[in-house]
């Protein structure tokens, strides 16, 4: 499996933990995450919640439940999530998920003040989606 650039570390193992709700992934620079599935939810690198451009995200709630119910591989650079809520646009490729490994903590930490800027709630449902952009599932 390959990374995005040639020294980037690539996964040795790769466990969907369902009942946990956790994917854990190691790398082969000994680094191991276990990366909740919120949090990837939270994060996909999809349009749909990314946005085409800065100031463009689409803040995310209502995903403390969420499973992922499929992981499919894309080549050998990454994988795309089916999300239980739906969602399974996001292409996690092996540098993504080591950075939402390694910078869980901050992640979780801007996820928080982003949801308290918007007075918005964690376990809120996410707002039915307007008809402009991307479309949703």
């Amino acid at each position: 499996m390959a990374g995005l650039t040639p020294d980037s570390p690539t996964p040795t193992a790769l466990t969907v933990h369902s009942q946990s709700r956790v994917l854990e992934i190691a790398f082969s620079d000994g680094a191991d995450f276990k990366i909740p599935f919120e949090l990837m939810r939270v994060y996909s690198p999809s349009a749909e919640v990314q946005g085409h451009g800065p100031g463009q995200e689409v803040l995310q709630t209502g995903k403390r439940e969420v499973s992922v119910v499929d992981l499919e591989p894309i080549g050998n650079y990454a994988v795309k999530p089916v999300f239980s809520d739906g969602h399974e646009s996001g292409i996690f490729s092996w540098d993504y998920l080591y950075f939402l490994g390694a910078e869980q903590a901050r992640l979780w930490a801007d996820y928080t003040q982003r949801l308290e800027a918007a007075g918005a709630q964690r376990d809120a449902p996410m707002p039915a989606a307007s008809g402009h952009g991307c479309s949703s599932h």
